[in-house]
């Protein structure tokens, strides 16, 4: 249901940063490991599963969003997920 604007305190411009002000060149990450870090999280932080879930509804339409920008490596098996770096 929609909430009226006075219900919340800090409304804030809606942006997202650029994919080289997030990863570093010399690196590949997961999509989990991506996710983090658009957050300011470490990389390795540990997470509930609903959290990672909501953090992976925001990562993955801004690396398709920002596509141009990406490489990626195939997992060693198939039960691991890929990796990606920048281009």
């Amino acid at each position: 249901m929609p909430r009226s604007r006075s219900e919340f305190d800090d409304i804030r411009a809606f942006e997202f940063r650029e994919p080289s002000e997030v990863l570093d060149h010399e690196l590949l990450y997961t999509v989990y490991e991506i996710a983090r870090l658009l957050q300011g999280l470490d990389p390795g932080t540990e997470l509930d599963p609903e959290t990672e879930a909501i953090l992976l509804d925001w990562a993955i339409p801004w690396m398709l969003d920002h596509s141009e920008s990406f490489v990626f490596a195939e997992p060693e098996s198939d039960n691991e997920p890929g990796y990606y770096g920048l281009r």
